[in-house]
């Protein structure tokens, strides 16, 4: 019998996932119908503001945005479970291509646990372009970030 996972405990894997660079295991923890939007609203990401919606628009955007990057680090600071949702607060970590240069944004997560399911319904990401912190990968002590 499979055990019930809790929206922070989903939300936990599909960052893990994110870090191993595991596509088809970050796919694997949203629902068929699931919702990403990262970040919400209209972005470079998503010109539209309305996120992706479904596991084929979710893996085109894992394509299009998150395998450009030579890895990423998440740094959760505090998560607040509320029944099947959990808002994590938090910084990402993003070594952009070729490695030099690392962005650093700070991020409210919010996972929403889809009904009877272990999987995720959403994934909204709160967080600011123009407040993304761009420094060169020699600043970053990456043995100090936890995730």
């Amino acid at each position: 019998m499979e055990v019930e996972m809790t929206a922070r405990e989903l939300g936990a894997a599909s960052r893990a996932a994110v870090a191993r660079k595991d596509k088809e295991g970050w796919l694997a923890t949203f629902a068929e119908d699931a919702l990403v939007q990262d970040p919400i609203g209209k972005s470079p990401f998503d010109s539209e503001g309305t996120g992706h919606r479904g596991r084929a628009a979710i893996g085109k955007f894992y394509d299009e945005v998150i395998a450009s990057s030579e890895k990423i680090k998440f740094d959760i600071l505090s998560s607040n479970l509320c029944d099947d949702e959990v808002a994590d607060v938090g910084l990402i970590y993003t070594w952009l291509a070729g490695g030099t240069h690392v962005a650093i944004v700070h991020c409210v997560f919010t996972y929403k646990k889809a009904p009877g399911k272990n999987e995720l319904a959403s994934l909204r990401a709160y967080w600011e372009f123009g407040a993304t912190k761009l420094v060169e990968a020699s600043e970053v002590d990456e043995a100090s970030i936890p995730g």
